[in-house]
């Protein structure tokens, strides 16, 4: 059964329709509900953490960034294998994986085993959201992309909602060892659930051999169209992630001096308007595209909004307000929206794998590292007595990385490519 042509929406059509969107989009879509679970849950059990093992705050970045220093080392290789091999297979082996981690990560005593166990699910969740773009270009149109993109990452979204005040709650049941080996199992239904369900395609074109799919890795890395983008997708995710799987919850602890109720209820604020920011994006695409509005002013009007948003935790403008988290989450991740669409279109379906990946290894590595440099640089700022950072620390850390990504929007105005090939 194919979906790539939109002619004909008679009844037959929409049962196959409905067919796909429950054995191919909702397994995938859980499996990325899980890995942003995994990404976003330790801005909740932050202070349980440091707490029971006495970490700084570069210990508390180091743990949680190893997360995305697994997930980006993978995904050069979790390209190949997609074009290669299919999602299907890929994501389920993929997600024991991560489920290995969580027990792991249960059971750590110290802060070696639990960055191992961190680093475990990284490995394990690497593919969850490039496997669902992948199903998503194998079984629909690309004018449909963005919009069956957004509603993939919209089930992320309701992940980081999981993450917050669930997650909270789940804390008076039990404690995160606890919660995390709950995880665990969570994580292998959703791997027999892909791997039993999910159809092949078999009549769309394949990755040839090795020698081939890394021609195909170096045609994409040698494309204008990437050096025009990556800068600017990247700083833009990396500010987010970062902020949204961590330093939110010291941040609104240490600047607006929340306790930690007041704490998750922004949090589950966030990752609300995250979820509806997904959606929302794909919409006005697919609305937008009739309208000749491309994909590259979608992204960098996005971008802009989402720096100036930043800008009122940069500058500690009301620090107790619900509003600043609420657009923060609205806005934080149009650019995966339309930045990884944007690319897979430049390039043969045969590619579309390593396309992503090849922005999602960029993306995680800068995560990785502004994560775990947010920590680093609150640490040059003495804490008080109890543990609180200044509120100057926050400010130089989250202005710093602003001002990459105001550099890395004017990189894009420079090198974005011209007429036939222009972005859009």
């Amino acid at each position: 059964m194919s979906l790539s042509s939109e002619a004909g929406v008679g009844p037959s059509r929409q049962l196959g329709l409905l067919r796909v969107v429950l054995t191919v989009c909702l397994p995938f879509a859980a499996a990325y509900f899980v890995s942003y679970l995994f990404r976003s849950v330790n801005a909740v059990i932050s202070g349980r953490l440091t707490g029971e093992l006495h970490l700084t705050a570069s210990d508390l970045g180091l743990l949680t960034a190893a997360y995305f220093l697994a997930f980006a080392c993978f995904q050069l290789p979790l390209g190949v294998l997609l074009d290669r091999f299919g999602p299907r297979r890929v994501q389920a082996v993929l997600l024991v994986i991560a489920a290995a981690g969580a027990l792991v990560f249960s059971l750590g005593e110290d802060l070696d085993l639990l960055i191992a166990g961190r680093a475990l699910i990284g490995l394990g969740v690497a593919g969850c959201l490039m496997a669902a773009f992948k199903a998503v270009s194998l079984w629909f149109p690309q004018e449909r992309w963005p919009l069956l993109n957004g509603c993939m990452l919209g089930m992320g979204g309701l992940g980081a909602v999981a993450a917050t005040a669930p997650v909270e709650a789940a804390l008076t049941l039990t404690d995160w060892r606890g919660l995390f080996a709950g995880l665990a199992g969570l994580t292998l239904a959703i791997a027999a659930l892909i791997f039993l369900v999910v159809p092949e395609r078999h009549d769309q074109p394949r990755a040839g051999g090795l020698r081939d799919q890394l021609a195909g890795l170096r045609a994409i890395f040698a494309s204008r169209v990437y050096w025009a983008i990556m800068p600017m997708t990247v700083t833009g995710i990396s500010a987010a992630m970062s902020i949204q799987t961590l330093w939110a919850g010291p941040w609104l602890r240490d600047v607006a001096g929340l306790d930690q109720d007041a704490i998750a209820e922004r949090l589950l604020v966030n990752s609300l308007t995250l979820t509806a920011g997904f959606v929302f994006g794909g919409l006005l695409a697919d609305r937008l595209r009739k309208l000749g509005i491309g994909l590259g002013s979608l992204l960098v009007g996005g971008l802009v909004i989402f720096g100036l948003i930043q800008a009122v935790f940069v500058l500690r403008l009301d620090v107790q307000a619900l509003w600043p988290w609420a657009l923060f989450g609205l806005f934080s991740n149009l650019g995966t929206v339309y930045a990884y669409p944007l690319l897979a279109r430049s390039f043969p379906l045969a590619y579309a794998g390593r396309a992503n990946t090849a922005m999602n290894v960029a993306s995680f590595f800068s995560v990785f590292g502004v994560q775990y440099a947010i920590g680093g640089l609150l640490d040059l700022l003495a804490p008080s007595a109890g543990g609180a950072y200044p509120p100057q620390a926050y400010s130089m850390a989250f202005g710093l990385f602003l001002g990459l990504q105001a550099l890395a929007l004017a990189w894009y105005f420079l090198f974005r490519p011209r007429g036939s090939a222009r972005l859009g």
